[in-house]
């Protein structure tokens, strides 16, 4: 029996006062995460947070090449179906991931910088209701304004019915795809980077298997054809949406998921940053599909060279979007906690590592276009059409890399509309200068890759003023 045990108990008024309990685990250690975002050195940091993010896109894009492998065993018309379809999933994934995502993080980000946690948790409930008013329109659209965008895209018999079993299948799961979107941006936002990129890792490791299986059958399991394509979308992110709202609730994240009364206030901080993001997606696409149509007027062999060498942007894409959700999840929690000089700091040194990271890329490339070129083609009007547009875009790769980054930054800070109008003015450029120059002007490829390199410089000059200019870094009102 110990000293303690023999001892009589004390009275009330004669026991000493209890020292305050410890902080909870996961309380403690989103407190530590938030004591790195504001006070660790910011490259180690940066690079930290990102890493997770970049392996999160690495597995997305194994499945969707993965998924496109199986449904081309299902022959043409699958194929074609499936490719109708992918622009508008491609839209919904970066409305959610990257659009209205952003807009949580940041909400996020800055309530936990300015130790405003009931926002913080608060704001998980909101991006729910957000997340089932923005999957139910994606539903509801893709069923009834799927078939005639098929039509309108070139689909006919075969090939349409495949497109519309796809998208039936496929979006039906889209409230649940917002929710685990969503609720991985908040997480994020909070500095909590592991998690997301657990689910969705583990998500792409039964993803890959299991597609297959829907697809083809096995066993017991019927074959479904492209609809089990879909159908394991839906089933991977309907897992997903439990596991993390589980999760959530139970506040090991350092946030706690509950029901709260809605508030406009927590709306409008999300949909500021969320809405003009999300359009800057839109047109981000635009401009990609424009430009794609003026290649098309210089014949197949240019559309196919174009085709190649654009097709480094995608690849840069993933390392450039873990650097930005990182920065934006630095700005925010410095800029919620009033320390507006090291938010502004973060910005330009994440802007100079996505600068340098696709600059050299870049600057490789526009060296040896036909190491990447003879990858696909050996096609010697392919290569040159190719090379032609490599050699003057690929040197501006810098420029994308910067404004990109940087524009995560103004995010960040919950500042939005400077990144749109860099949006703005490089669909202008790229796509508006570019058919003039093509249709009227009579340029050929060279002059349509200078456009688009012309397109890469204004933005990035924009975002440079965005990160000089006070307003940008003007400190939030403390709650």
């Amino acid at each position: 029996m110990s000293v303690e045990d023999a001892a009589p108990p004390l009275s009330a008024l004669e026991a000493p006062a209890r020292e305050p309990a410890a902080p909870r685990p996961a309380a403690a250690t989103a407190d530590q995460r938030r004591t790195a975002l504001l006070t660790a050195p910011i490259l180690p940091t940066l690079l930290k947070l990102a890493l997770p993010t970049v392996t999160v896109l690495v597995a997305q894009t194994a499945v969707n090449i993965a998924e496109a492998y199986y449904v081309g065993y299902l022959g043409t018309d699958a194929l074609a179906g499936a490719a109708m379809v992918f622009p508008i999933f491609m839209l919904m994934t970066m409305m959610s991931n990257g659009g209205f995502g952003s807009g949580v993080a940041s909400s996020v980000a800055r309530a936990v910088g300015a130790g405003r946690r009931d926002d913080a948790d608060a704001a998980l409930f909101h991006a729910i209701v957000l997340a089932i008013i923005a999957g139910a329109l994606f539903t509801l659209g893709a069923n009834l304004g799927g078939p005639p965008l098929f039509r309108l895209l070139g689909g006919r018999d075969g090939a349409l019915d495949a497109a519309i079993t796809y998208s039936d299948n496929l979006f039906a799961g889209a409230i649940p795809a917002w929710i685990v979107n969503l609720q991985a941006a908040a997480l994020r936002g909070s500095g909590n980077v592991k998690v997301p990129a657990l689910v969705t890792l583990i998500g792409a490791i039964v993803t890959i298997p299991v597609s297959p299986l829907l697809i083809f059958g096995f066993g017991p399991i019927p074959s479904l054809g492209i609809a089990g394509a879909g159908l394991a979308f839906g089933l991977y992110y309907g897992a997903a949406m439990l596991f993390l709202l589980r999760y959530m609730s139970s506040g090991a994240s350092g946030l706690r998921l509950h029901i709260v009364p809605l508030r406009a206030k927590i709306f409008g901080d999300m949909l500021k940053v969320g809405i003009p993001t999300a359009f800057n997606a839109v047109l981000t696409n635009l401009t990609v599909i424009l430009v794609t149509g003026a290649v098309g007027l210089f014949g197949t062999s240019a559309l196919a060279g174009y085709g190649i060498a654009s097709r480094l942007d995608y690849i840069m894409i993933p390392l450039l979007f873990g650097i930005s959700t990182a920065t934006l999840t630095m700005v925010g929690v410095n800029m919620g906690a009033g320390q507006t000089a090291r938010a502004q700091r973060i910005g330009w040194v994440s802007g100079a590592a996505g600068m340098i990271m696709t600059g050299s890329i870049g600057l490789l490339v526009a060296i040896f276009p036909t190491a990447w070129l003879h990858l696909f083609s050996g096609d010697a009007d392919v290569v040159n059409e190719g090379m032609t547009y490599l050699r003057i875009v690929a040197p501006a790769y810098a420029a994308l890399g910067f404004g990109f980054v940087t524009s995560f930054a103004a995010q960040g800070a919950g500042r939005a509309m400077g990144p749109l109008a860099s949006g703005v003015a490089r669909i202008l450029i790229a796509a508006g200068g570019g058919w003039i120059a093509v249709a009227y002007v009579g340029a050929g490829m060279a002059g349509l890759a200078t456009m688009v390199t012309v397109s890469l410089a204004a933005s990035a000059v924009i975002c440079v003023l965005i990160m000089v200019s006070p307003s940008t870094w003007r400190a939030e009102p403390r709650a």
